[in-house]
């Protein structure tokens, strides 16, 4: 009797030991939680260091890190047509603290293109910003007679069977960008594939190619030293390194033709509205700047703002289903 007496205070401080351990162990994780961002923030881009998309990502990325406080670095990840850092991204933790860079191939035509692919691009991605439209230039040999859209058109239709173009590749945005001109004023010319878009472009120089919807990037040296023509530019907007080129739909009274590539930033799908919030509202500010702003210019691209993540996920749908359209139109569905 006397030694249960003399147990029972000490069994109830254990008790109440144990009891304490619990609650601080529940309590703990939330203790540890601190407000994003808490780490280093990484964006993948899937193109090599040095390209036209990576030296912008570079510039807003230093920008942001200086605006919250935290390094954010690049992980280059080329590969896959364009599909290898959107893949990571789709198994990586929805923190904020990764995110990628896609674009139309990788998020509008290869659903389509492809047998099988490695994400989804409804239900993966969550999108931050959809900061730039990449435009195609409608370029010809200044051999070539035509020297507007309008003329280009009859001369084709004139032609028929005889005309050429050129492409980086079949399923590549600039050969859907040609075949969607095609379908829309139902002309005949014969695709020619190449393995590059230099190669590609080489030859319309050369006088091999009649034509092609070519890389502004690429293409805009060679219009301004006189081995191209620019007849038009494939996005609603002009280009503003080539203000005096007018748009396609101007050019040819199709109000609504555009056929462009774009960058969109994505994070994870499940990551928490506050940091998507924050992640918005930082780019906003930052691709407002007037130096960003003339860097996108200068890389031939188009500055975009898309007010919403319904808005932007709205265009990709969109995209999607333009291209989907071609791509099916040419027999290519599930060809890759």
């Amino acid at each position: 009797m006397q030694i249960s007496m003399t147990w029972r205070p000490l069994r109830r401080a254990f008790t109440a030991a144990c009891t304490l351990a619990a609650c601080l162990g529940l309590a703990a994780p939330q203790a540890l939680a601190q407000p994003w961002p808490a780490r280093t923030v990484t964006i993948i881009v899937p193109l090599a260091a040095g390209t036209g998309m990576d030296t912008l990502v570079r510039m807003y990325a230093e920008r942001l890190s200086a605006s919250i406080g935290r390094p954010v670095i690049i992980d280059n990840r080329p590969g896959a047509a364009l599909m290898l850092g959107v893949t990571a991204l789709a198994k990586a933790p929805p923190d904020g603290y990764t995110l990628s860079i896609a674009t139309a191939p990788a998020m509008a035509i290869n659903p389509t293109l492809y047998k099988q692919m490695p994400f989804d691009v409804e239900r993966d991605f969550v999108p931050i910003s959809l900061y730039v439209k990449s435009p195609f230039i409608l370029v010809v040999s200044p051999n070539l007679g035509p020297r507007n859209v309008q003329e280009l058109i009859r001369h084709t239709r004139d032609n028929a069977g005889k005309m050429s173009y050129s492409t980086p590749g079949t399923g590549a945005a600039q050969h859907l960008a040609v075949e969607f001109m095609k379908q829309k004023f139902k002309l005949d010319i014969t695709h020619v594939p190449y393995k590059s878009s230099p190669l590609s472009v080489a030859d319309i120089m050369a006088g091999h190619v009649s034509m092609a919807f070519a890389e502004a990037g690429i293409s805009l040296p060679l219009i301004r030293d006189g081995k191209l023509r620019a007849l038009a530019v494939s996005s609603l907007a002009r280009l503003p390194g080539l203000p005096d080129v007018p748009t396609f739909a101007e050019a040819s009274a199709t109000p609504d033709f555009e056929a462009v590539s774009w960058h969109v930033l994505l994070a994870p799908a499940g990551t928490p509205p506050e940091i998507v919030g924050r992640l918005q509202q930082e780019l906003r500010r930052i691709l407002a700047t007037a130096e960003v702003q003339q860097r996108i210019a200068s890389l031939g691209l188009i500055p975009h703002d898309a007010p919403s993540t319904d808005a932007i996920n709205q265009y990709m749908r969109a995209e999607r289903e333009k291209w989907s359209a071609v791509v099916k139109s040419l027999g290519l569905a599930g060809s890759q």
